[in-house]
């Protein structure tokens, strides 16, 4: 922005997941939204290549979710969670079941991602505990993974930066798959590439170096987003499934990217044809109007626990918003939308053109490897000599300046459009992305 002398007073916020130095020396400032655009404060419009966080699936501002959430806030601003109950949680409930693979029918909700993740790794210790087996209390979580911010979801994750400055106090009793990406084998895969399945056989070796029977779960993305979209081998995720529950330990899909219409379906569990044992969710599940998330677990980690020989309360877990009113009628409000206007099928017809559409960005300069699945993509640049991260952070900048918002991890750029999205949006996303590599040293 040029009008500094317009700008709020920018001291006081700390910002999260930001350089604050460097954004408050030039600020980026969005002052409303609506369909597939941004307008900046300075009036600009900003076509939005990343669904806001890889959450705003049904495009913003959209009338039916504003109005559920204007209309609930008028008529119960709040009714607590513990305890008591009111109508529209279970009815949110009940919608959310009713998208999730046969058997992931019983909802707990949650306010965020890392929420999500933190309560889905509880559910797995509470699951064994009840059926006598307290001693399996060891995760395995995957390298380059990201499953949010809480001490559990940092544990699990594989993200060195996400981990390093709170390692000391990290869970313990925790391992690591390999991740699954290599450009030397898989470069400008469309879709799954061909090579790697049988890294999940790296789960056998983990499991005897701790014995099965200290091993809770095993939580993985089914695609990768925040390392920089990275798409499972052929075969990889029916791997885990297999050698998961020949042991008896649960598979955590991790889907707060890929749930609601990512990748064509309503969540990645359907697309790949692997059921998990549970299930985390965020992001689209109330198209980020409100914040809101939820944990979709199968009925018999669910009754394990609820029908148990305890008395009382059977899971000591939960959030003051748990199923907050809001929440529950942007849920509801978001999940009609998706079925009336057939998002998740728009995505599914998209995705060929948005494939291509990526992949015209091979031989671009700077450009490594193209990956894509559904509707979201990954552009890895090479790095600039001592200078990691650097190269792809320009170009965030400067698509941002010329009115497109894509998002950066390292060096890759990650695209991952509202499902409202059109084709001739899509090209102009990537011939916008084409453009500004050729004004990038």
């Amino acid at each position: 922005m040029n009008a500094r002398a317009q700008l709020p007073d920018l001291s006081h916020l700390w910002m999260p997941f930001t350089a604050n130095k460097q954004f408050k020396a030039q600020p980026r400032l969005l002052a409303s939204a609506k369909g597939m655009y941004y307008t900046s404060a300075d009036g600009r419009q900003i076509l939005d290549g990343t669904a806001g966080l890889w959450c705003v699936n049904a495009g913003h501002c959209r009338e039916e979710i504003v109005s559920a959430i204007a209309r609930q806030a008028g008529e119960m601003d709040y009714a607590p969670g513990f305890q008591l109950g009111h109508p529209l949680a279970f009815e949110a409930a009940t919608a959310v079941a009713g998208l999730m693979p046969a058997g992931l029918d019983r909802v707990f909700f949650t306010n965020s991602g890392s929420e999500s993740v933190d309560t889905a790794l509880k559910i797995a210790l509470a699951y064994h505990r009840a059926r006598g087996e307290g001693q399996r209390t060891r995760l395995i979580g995957r390298e380059r993974g990201y499953h949010g911010v809480g001490f559990g979801g940092i544990s699990v994750g594989g993200i060195s930066t996400n981990r390093k400055t709170f390692s000391g106090a990290l869970l313990p009793a925790v391992d690591h798959l390999p991740h699954t990406h290599n450009l030397e084998k898989n470069a400008y895969s469309k879709g799954q590439p061909a090579w790697g399945a049988h890294l999940a056989e790296e789960l056998e070796r983990i499991i005897a170096l701790h014995d099965a029977s200290t091993i809770a779960a095993v939580v993985v993305e089914p695609m990768a987003g925040s390392t920089g979209v990275l798409v499972p081998p052929v075969g990889y995720l029916e791997k885990l499934r297999e050698i998961t529950a020949k042991h008896g330990i649960l598979l955590i899909f991790d889907e707060v990217i890929t749930a609601y219409g990512r990748l064509g379906e309503a969540t990645a569990a359907h697309y790949f044809g692997v059921t998990p044992d549970l299930i985390t969710m965020a992001k689209g599940v109330s198209n980020a109007a409100i914040p809101a998330g939820a944990v979709a677990v199968k009925r018999e980690v669910h009754d394990a626990i609820v029908n148990g020989p305890q008395g009382g309360i059977e899971f000591f877990h939960g959030y003051t918003y748990s199923a907050h009113p809001l929440a529950a009628a942007a849920i509801l409000a978001t999940l009609d939308i998706y079925r009336r206007d057939d998002l998740f099928g728009r995505a599914r017809k998209l995705s060929g053109a948005f494939q291509e559409a990526a992949h015209s960005l091979k031989g671009a300069p700077h450009v490594i490897d193209v990956r894509n699945i559904g509707l979201v993509a990954g552009i890895e640049l090479a790095p600039r000599a001592g200078a990691p991260g650097a190269r792809a952070s320009e170009v965030f900048q400067k698509c941002f300046d010329s009115g497109l918002m894509v998002r950066y991890t390292g060096d890759i750029i990650a695209v991952s459009p509202p499902l409202i999205i059109d084709e001739a949006q899509i090209g102009q996303i990537f011939d916008q992305i084409g453009k500004v590599l050729k004004e990038v040293a």
